[in-house]
């Protein structure tokens, strides 16, 4: 890889932390700053699926209960998992319920503590360690590859890599099908595209939140697209040639390089953001790239 990009590519793999993703980060922190009234009450969070297994993770691990609103039609696999780690399950209808306002009123009939998927700062402080451990690592970092959904990822690494190796890039990177955030920073202010349409399930954000696009817009220096056959070859590429398996909106930000979207430079760090992927959703997709990764 390194040969083909003409750089030196150190891969972030997120899909090996607890919970199968970098979420976990972010909701053990948040739920750490709880009070002990607001722990023994509990928490609801609303998720596509890995935020809703890092908290249900992190809140068995610190003796909370937890529920969590999911899409009726959400990963069987994120659901099991959610459901796994201890955690209530309450379905929602993407089609006419918002996830949200679900959430908002479980949690003020149990008097509850909602745990936001990415529009907090101590869920970005907590992802944001990511980008601690790359800017220590990796003392002489050219640039950083971060997917992003909501912008919760990609702010906290913006700032921690940002605050220490302040010449570093941090470059995003959406599907084509759920450009909010491009959009966003082109406008110079929030865009809503309405439904989203990827198979980067983690990434379907119809609109960037209002913390994080705020520091976004400051630390980060771009955010590009790729399509979604650009992503399924970077999941055939990571299993076949790194032994790795992502998911989809995990390979997002390796699909930009070997795209180029984005040319590497130097010493390049991705973000493997996770890689909670059913075998067979799993194997349906690689099957679908039969050519992929062959180069």
């Amino acid at each position: 890889m390194d040969a083909e990009c003409g750089a030196t590519v150190l891969l972030k793999a997120e899909s090996f932390q607890r919970g199968g993703a970098f979420k976990f980060r972010g909701a053990y922190n948040r739920l750490s700053q709880l009070s002990p009234a607001q722990r023994a009450a509990g928490v609801v969070a609303y998720s596509s699926g890995n935020h809703g297994g890092a908290v249900a993770l992190a809140a068995r691990l610190l003796g909370i209960d937890a529920v969590v609103v999911v899409p009726a039609n959400g990963s069987a696999a994120k659901l099991a998992a959610i459901e796994g780690y201890g955690a209530e399950l309450r379905r929602y209808d993407p089609v006419s319920e918002r996830r949200e306002e679900v959430a908002a009123a479980i949690a003020a009939e149990r008097s509850l503590t909602i745990i936001p998927p990415f529009d907090d700062y101590d869920i970005m402080a907590g992802q944001g360690t990511v980008g601690l451990e790359l800017a220590q690592d990796v003392p002489d970092l050219t640039q950083v590859l971060v997917p992003v959904g909501g912008g919760g990822l990609i702010a906290g690494v913006a700032s921690a890599v940002k605050g220490l190796q302040p010449g570093v890039a941090v470059i995003g990177v959406e599907p084509e099908g759920a450009a909010d955030t491009s959009k966003s920073l082109r406008a110079g202010h929030r865009v809503n595209i309405g439904e989203a349409d990827t198979i980067a399930d983690g990434l379907r954000a119809s609109e960037p939140g209002e913390l994080t696009f705020e520091v976004n817009s400051r630390l980060v220096d771009d955010v590009v697209t790729v399509p979604e056959d650009a992503i399924v070859e970077a999941m055939q590429f990571c299993f076949s040639r790194l032994k790795i398996v992502v998911e989809p909106s995990g390979a997002v930000p390796l699909a930009a390089l070997r795209t180029g979207a984005v040319r590497a430079a130097g010493r390049t760090a991705v973000v493997l953001s996770g890689g909670n992927i059913a075998p067979a959703d799993f194997a349906a997709l690689l099957a679908s790239a039969p050519r992929a990764g062959q180069r």
